[in-house]
Parts: structure tokens; sequence; C-alpha cells
């Protein structure tokens, strides 16, 4: 049984943010500044309340009678009563012997061509740690997202509209910054686990590191273009991101409706159709406010039973990407040219040249991600770096780069590799695209 370290480092980061926003929020009180007092305290407390909610909603705990529980929720300290008994599930287990095992068949990695299946006994006591780790990686989404983002963009703002940057919320910066980080960092592992919920998925240390190297870059210059352009042009940051906020909040909803679909009703038994409606509503809120920051690395699929579209979408990612460097250099351009005086101090063709460099380093450590350190690269019916070239339009290589399980094809989002009709004469361009897979196998 494997220690929760997730909870407690989701546990830490929902604790040590929410102490850092309170504090700050009194020495802005102190300070006179109601309005950043009121938007600070807005960023937490609202997360806030909808990780307890998250919370119950996952464990039941209202068609269960939890009284307590349900009351240190409502004192926002569900959180740390959670961790406290997810450790004590672990410290216990093993000293009882367990009364009833579940037994789960899971599929092995595939090697050359063969897929394994293997049982294992999950105990009631692995069997809610497991639903404690899962609640966690939900809220961290949550907390990381609708709270730590936008608690970033107003702290960074601030230091600029001040000049100077405190110890209380320098330290907010960083705890949040983190938060932002690591609920991007789980996102990706609960896609990899919902996508090949019938694999026996483990993740490797390289793997962590190299989507916390994307996840860093790609958020830390998302949000700091985002900051100097409001900073220079207050008035159009709020359309600028309303308008991607809501294109992404309606495009599933869009796909539902032309799908003809019949409504959802298997999200939760106990739920009517208006509570199934406003968590999709809420689903789809906090995918919109992924994308506004970094690419989420799944899609809604809202007439799909698990919501979520399992297929790789290489096109929609290089869509993404291109598109959201476009606007970065567009909003950092714009900052450029209507820059004030406090700007001239700074070198602002190199911070420029920064923030787009940036950006192309998350965009080579995801595609390093994917290529090498994917826990599921196996199955993939192309590599990243094939599914690149296919988007662009400019080649088209023959997969064979990865050996691929014998698979159903009912198998939903693990597509079987045809057979390329296209041979590609130019022997250098096939080599620079497997170099990483040789390194790697």
């Amino acid at each position: 049984m494997r220690l929760p370290s997730s909870v407690l480092v989701s546990v830490s980061l929902f604790t040590a943010e929410t102490t850092a926003a309170l504090y700050l929020s009194t020495t802005y009180r102190s300070a006179g500044d109601r309005i950043w007092q009121c938007f600070t305290l807005l960023f937490t407390l609202v997360p806030s309340v909808l990780v307890q909610l998250t919370l119950i909603f996952i464990h039941r705990d209202l068609s269960r009678d939890r009284p307590l529980v349900l009351l240190l929720h409502i004192l926002q300290l569900g959180p740390i009563v959670r961790c406290l008994d997810a450790f004590c599930i672990y410290g216990s287990s093993g000293k009882v012997e367990e009364p009833y095992v579940t037994i789960t068949r899971k599929k092995q990695m595939p090697r050359s061509g063969q897929t394994e299946e293997v049982e294992q006994e999950v105990g009631q006591a692995e069997g809610k740690l497991v639903t404690h780790r899962a609640a966690f990686a939900r809220t961290s989404v949550i907390q990381a997202f609708l709270g730590s983002a936008p608690q970033l963009t107003l702290q960074l703002y601030i230091c600029i509209l001040q000049r100077s940057v405190s110890i209380g919320r320098g330290t907010l910066m960083v705890i949040s910054l983190l938060s932002i980080v690591y609920g991007a960092l789980r996102c990706n592992i609960l896609a990899i686990k919902i996508r090949y919920d019938d694999y026996e998925v483990s993740v490797h240390p390289a793997a962590y590191l190299c989507v916390f190297m994307w996840r860093g870059f790609e958020i830390a210059t998302r949000v700091a273009v985002l900051v100097l352009f409001s900073s220079v042009l207050k008035v159009w940051v709020l359309p600028v991101v309303l308008v991607g906020f809501l294109l992404f909040f309606l495009l599933p909803w869009v796909r539902f409706w032309s799908s003809h679909s019949p409504f959802p009703e298997n999200i939760e038994k106990t739920l009517t159709r208006v509570g199934t409606t406003i968590v999709l509503c809420m689903l789809t809120f906090l995918y919109a406010g992924i994308n506004v920051f970094c690419w989420s690395a799944v899609q809604l699929k809202l007439d799909d039973p698990d919501l979520i579209d399992k297929s790789h979408g290489w096109r929609r990612a290089a869509a993404y990407y291109s598109l959201r460097f476009v606007e970065n250099a567009a909003l950092s351009s714009l900052w450029y040219v209507h820059r004030t005086d406090f700007y001239r101090q700074v070198d602002a063709p190199v911070l420029e040249l920064m923030l787009l460099l940036g950006y192309a380093l998350a965009v080579f450590f995801m595609l390093l991600f994917y290529q090498c350190c994917h826990p599921c690269r196996r199955l993939f019916s192309s590599s990243p770096a094939q599914g690149l070239w296919e988007c662009c339009g400019s080649l088209k290589l023959p997969v064979g780069t990865y050996s691929q399980p014998c698979l159903p094809l009912d198998k939903p989002g693990l597509e079987q590799p045809e057979t390329a009709k296209d041979s590609v004469t130019n022997g250098e361009v096939n080599q620079s695209l497997s170099f990483m897979d040789d390194l790697c196998f």
C-alpha cells in the first residue's frame, strides 16, 4: 500500500495558500486597500467552498449520517480532516485482516506486441485510500485554476502597480504558482488514468519532471503576458480573457447539441436532471478556466459515459499551442507599443523575447514528455512528432516507430495502426523524427 503523499501535498498547498492569502488580506485592510482585500478574499474563499463541495460529492456524505464531517466542511476544514483520515487508514493497514477484498484486472504495458492481464486484490483500506487520492487530485485542479491562477494574476498586477513586492505578496505568489503547476500536473495524470483505465499505469520521476517544466514555463509566461497587457490596456484585458473563456465553455455544449445525443443521466444516480445540469456546467466552467491558462490535456465529450474524449487529439493540441503562441506574441507586442515610462527602465525587446522563448520551451518539454516519458506511449497509434507533421500537412510519414499490441477494434481511444501507403524517400527526415524514440527504447 502506497503512502498517500499526493494527499499531503494537496492539503499542504491548500492550507499554505489560504493562510498566506488571509494574512495578505489583513495587510491590505491595514493599508486601506479595500478593493485588493476583497479580490484577494474572493479568490481564496470561492475555490475553498468549491473544494469542500467536491469532497462532499465524491465521498457521498449527503447520503450518509455524518453531521460532524459536514460541519467541518462548513468550517472549511474538510481537506485537513480528510488528510488525517487517509493517514489513519494507512497507519492501521495490515494490523487487521481484511474481511472482504475486491479483485481488479489490469493490463500491463505491451512488450513485443503481447499484452498480459494481471489480477490484484484490493482491500477495503486500500480502496478508501484510492478514493481519497482521486478526490484530492480533482480538488487540486479546482484549487489551481479557479483560485491560484486568478490569485497569482491579481498579485502580480498589484506588484506592477505599486512597483514593489512585499514579503507576504511574494510568498503568496510563489505558493500560487506551485499550486497551479501541481494542479496542471494532476490534470495530466488524471487524463492518462482515465484514458487508459484498463492498463496498469506507472509514472516515472522523469515524466513528472517533464510535466513540471512544461507546465511551469507555460503558466508562468501566460500569466506574465496577461499581466503586462492589462497594465497598459486595462479596458481590453477583460474582453480578451472573456472571449477565450466563453469559447472553451461553450465548445463542449455545442458539440453535444450537434451530436443529438440524449441527456447524460449516469453521472450520479441521486442527482436530478437539474443537479446533473449544474454539475456539467461546473465541469465545463473548470474546463474553460484551465484552457485560459494552459492546455487541458483532455477534451470534454458530454455524450460519452466518462465525459472525456479518449482519442489523442494531436491536431487540437497543435492548433491550441499555435493560436496561443500567436495570441501571446500579439499581446506582448501591444504591451511593447503602449508601454509606459515605468517599463523604459527595462529592456522591453529582451523581455518580450524571453516570454516567447519561455512558451517555446513549454512546447519543447511537452513534446519531450509525449515522445519519451509518457507512461503509455507504446499504445500510441503515431508518435507526437509524426502527428505534428501530419497536422502541418507538410509530410506523411509511415507509422512504425511504436510496437503495437493486439488491441480490440472497439476499444475507445486506442486506435489501430494503419499500414502507410506512402513511403518516405528522405531518410534524414525519418531519422530525425525517430531519434528521440531510439533513445527511449
